[in-house]
């Protein structure tokens, strides 16, 4: 590679990870991670290492590995919307390591760097990176267990079957045991696409699996004290639930099949996830639908792939997202390091005429749109302060004077400006729209309110189990309180209890009686709506949470 391009890879490698990381202290919007940030702290309060709770009741839902991590983050620096992220964020890099190892290891360090750097600006990366849940975590684990495999698979060692081991142990441990579907399919991909599937029966992936489950049994142990010593307990709204079995059937295909305790009314699409990379994979996402393409046909031409692992085990997950019954989009984070490599050589190669006409159309739509819809969001928005954003314009127009000054092919220039238009995208995000939408969460007002010292012997519920940010915000535990028992319900100590707009009218539809202490504006949903993005409009959509006492 020459020294220019080493700079201008090195330049913008620096300015995506500082991009991916500027949402580190943002406050919660959603309430996924309010809700994980919420047990990883309530591990602390229980001090309990093995069982998970929420509003002090018995939580089954997700493994504990980034659970555990976040604790140790908690108790080095403080609780903290940073210190739930921070772990994240560093499997985060440790996917970008992998990423890099696999492609270098079979392709140049050109389509290496390449790679990396989609993995960095592919739009649903950055909104991850801040809208943290397992998908972090899941990039660097998978990525890094097949990149093991893949040097296991070439050359029996150790330190491999250990690494490769370990990671998908955890990645077990982070969101089940469908996760050895990409780790093993792309195995049986590269062994089947090179006629040598013999080499599945030896001894070395016998000893991974073996190796793989003693690595899971914390996880085994974990559930088993919290649940099956404790058939008493109630889970799901009944008793004898075994901990072990949701995790080995229930969690995992009871929920692909929508057949399990947790459930989704069966109106996806199979095609969802096809239209979804439209956007979550932007701004690559088209050019990665002409290299999965162009890669089958070679394979049912008989042309040789420089490696199969990346391509079978993406499309062998994304297939099996298509045909559950639970389509987010958060999902097709975890292959998002796999797709890269697909596509990365379709970035740097020589392509036929049409190749590169579609590689330059593909690109050049999205390194247009993306800073024009940015544009036109900070003109709805009207922020109070544009400082971040004239910053954005200008770290965006030094990068494509960069550009144009260190690159001489046409086709990275292209590259390049596509990495800087979703970079621009991803900085107005992490430093002005998510700060600008936040103030507009109640939930989180209301917990500022409550962790006043007049309210500190006082008890607090919540009648809902969503309200997660507000049990995250809060500095004592909340209690759970069936809104149906609140009529009824006489507490024992003074108390406030926590309820949304659609909570309280229910509240008044039962004629139940109580006192309103506080209310606080609220946007009372995490879907964006046009009304609300606009300043002019967003008072029409926002509503109240509340805080009550009964008389």
């Amino acid at each position: 590679m020459k020294e220019p391009n080493k700079i201008i890879f090195l330049a913008f490698f620096i300015l995506a990870l500082a991009v991916n990381f500027a949402g580190i202290n943002v406050k919660f919007f959603t309430d996924d991670p309010g809700l994980y940030a919420a047990i990883s702290k309530n591990l602390i309060y229980k001090k309990s290492f093995l069982e998970l709770f929420t509003y002090n009741r018995d939580w089954l839902d997700k493994p504990h590995f980034p659970f555990w991590l976040v604790l140790f983050s908690f108790k080095a620096f403080g609780i903290s919307e940073c210190t739930y992220r921070l772990p994240a964020l560093l499997f985060f890099a440790l996917s970008l390591l992998y990423t890099w190892l696999f492609a270098v290891k079979y392709y140049s360090r050109e389509i290496a760097f390449t790679a990396v750097l989609i993995v960095m600006t592919a739009l649903h990366v950055l909104l991850s990176n801040t809208d943290v849940r397992a998908e972090p975590y899941l990039m660097g684990l998978l990525m890094g267990s097949i990149y093991h495999v893949a040097c296991l698979q070439q050359r029996y060692s150790f330190k491999h079957l250990f690494l490769a081991a370990m990671l998908t142990a955890c990645a077990i441990m982070t969101k089940g045991i469908f996760v050895i579907i990409p780790v093993g399919g792309a195995l049986f991909g590269q062994l089947a696409f090179q006629k040598r599937l013999a080499d599945l029966f030896s001894f070395k992936w016998l000893a991974l699996i073996v190796v793989t489950i003693i690595f899971t049994i914390p996880e085994l142990y974990a559930l088993y004290i919290q649940f099956d010593l404790h058939p008493e307990k109630i889970v799901f709204g009944t008793n004898h639930v075994s901990g072990l079995k949701w995790f080995l059937w229930d969690s995992q295909f009871g929920r692909f099949i929508n057949a399990g305790p947790i459930s989704r009314a069966a109106t996806g699409s199979k095609f969802f996830y096809l239209h979804t990379l439209l956007w979550a994979f932007a701004p690559w996402c088209l050019l990665f639908y002409y290299a999965v393409f162009k890669s089958v046909k070679n394979i049912f031409k008989g042309v040789r792939l420089t490696e199969y692992y990346t391509l079978s085990g993406g499309l062998l997950l994304l297939l099996l997202f298509s045909f559950s019954g639970f389509q987010l989009p958060f999902y097709t984070n975890a292959v998002f390091p796999l797709f890269a490599i697909v596509t990365a050589p379709f970035c740097v190669n020589q392509l036929s005429r049409f190749g590169t006409n579609l590689r330059a159309i593909s690109l050049w739509i999205f390194a247009i749109a993306l800073p024009l819809v940015v544009v036109a969001l900070n003109y709805l928005l009207k922020p109070a302060s544009n400082v971040f954003f004239v910053t954005d314009i200008i770290i965006f127009g030094i990068m494509i004077v960069l550009i144009l000054k260190s690159v001489k092919e046409n086709y990275k220039r292209i590259f390049f400006a596509c990495c800087a238009a979703a970079l621009f995208a991803g900085f107005y995000l992490n430093t002005v729209f998510y700060n600008e939408i936040v103030p507009y969460r109640g939930e989180i007002a209301a917990a500022e309110y409550i962790n006043q010292k007049p309210f500190d012997n006082f008890k607090i519920y919540s009648l809902k189990f969503e309200n997660n940010i507000f049990q995250f915000y809060s500095k004592k535990p909340i209690d759970y309180l069936p809104i149906e028992e609140f009529k009824n319900f006489r507490p024992q100590q003074t108390s406030l209890f926590y309820v949304s707009q659609r909570s309280m009218d229910y509240l008044v539809q039962t004629h139940a009686a109580f006192t309103i202490v506080h209310s606080f504006i609220d946007y009372p949903q995490e879907n964006l709506k046009p009304n609300f993005l606009n300043r002019a409009t967003r008072a029409t959509v926002l509503g109240k949470v509340y805080l009550i006492s009964k008389p």
